[in-house]
């Protein structure tokens, strides 16, 4: 006979089942439950959006609802350090940011190894940033800028989602180019940018290509754009190169990461379902309108990516001397 006591723990086990690390069956069998996506950047800025765009497909394809967790702070790195040390088992999903080719780079004393302790799985995103300002600010064209900033040296403000965000190592790359002084601004997330930014509270803003609405809108000016070839988002912007800093380039990334050791099953599985979303008409659509490159990629292809990033940054923190101060 069965005692209450036997059937309380089988019962137990039976519940608790579905959370389990993934392994075996399991693992042949995922997802069995909701997926947590991390987003390490607070919700309402463009990756953000950008991320609940592609958890909508996802949750289609598996039957399982995707459940975007925002963890800004840190540099992204709160987010990342989340992941990285998250059970194994293809329910924890970053969605990284190119931050974290430089965030090691920039602090050596970081609580994780972005690439020891992170599972690549796709390469999702290319895009190029803009520089904004706000109409406030007398500058029309990226030489102005340049000229009002060095005739007021660290009197202009710059700002960022967050001290080491994409978005701040390519203000300071900025800065180095072209030889000024501005004071960095940062913030917790782009909604909160924009928010001073229209008004006129912060000076200049280096961001990706969903402020295009804003600049058309009449609410702040879009003086270039980060890339070699101007962007066929807003071809009427010069690039940064041809409008003052040459040799001036950047372009940012997001691309999707599993924990250290999560079966190979489920990141294949994961990968085939992000590459399929990257196709879905409706995502392209919108990505179109902000200047978002769907990309796509193998596991080792994102690996080989990252060590890339992480070599170029590398290079470049050094010779400009960037910092998290």
């Amino acid at each position: 006979m069965i005692s209450r006591g036997r059937l309380l723990q089988w019962s137990a086990a039976s519940a608790y089942a579905p959370f389990l690390p993934a392994s075996g069956a399991l693992a042949e069998n995922w997802p069995h439950h909701f997926v947590r996506l991390v987003v390490p950047i607070a919700p309402g800025g463009p990756t953000d959006l950008v991320a609940r765009l592609m958890a909508e497909p996802l949750t289609k394809m598996w039957g399982q609802q995707v459940v975007v967790e925002n963890k800004p702070g840190g540099g992204t790195n709160i987010g990342n350090d989340l992941v990285a040390k998250s059970e194994p088992d293809g329910y924890t999903i970053l969605y990284a940011t190119s931050s974290l080719a430089a965030n090691s780079l920039l602090n050596p004393s970081l609580s994780y190894d972005p690439v020891a302790d992170l599972e690549p799985v796709s390469y999702l995103f290319s895009f190029p940033f803009f520089l904004w300002v706000a109409n406030s600010t007398p500058a029309k064209t990226v030489q102005e800028l340049i000229a009002l900033a060095k005739a007021n040296p660290g009197k202009l403000t710059l700002a960022s989602p967050g001290t080491g965000s994409m978005p701040h190592l390519a203000g300071e790359l900025f800065k180095y180019m072209a030889g000024i002084k501005m004071t960095h601004v940062p913030y917790r997330g782009a909604g909160p940018v924009l928010n001073d930014l229209i008004p006129g509270r912060v000076d200049a803003y280096i961001s990706s290509g969903s402020l295009l609405d804003n600049m058309r809108q009449g609410q702040i000016r879009g003086l270039a754009v980060s890339s070699l070839k101007r962007d066929v988002a807003a071809p009427e912007l010069p690039t940064l190169a041809e409008a003052g800093v040459p040799g001036y380039e950047v372009m940012s990334w997001q691309a999707m990461f599993v924990p250290a050791k999560t079966p190979p099953r489920i990141i294949r599985r994961i990968n085939a379902a992000a590459n399929a979303a990257l196709a879905d008409p409706l995502v392209k659509a919108k990505l179109k309108q902000i200047g978002y490159i769907a990309v796509g990629s193998t596991p080792e292809e994102l690996g080989k990516m990252l060590k890339s990033e992480m070599d170029k940054w590398g290079a470049v923190i050094k010779s400009a001397g960037i910092t998290l101060k």
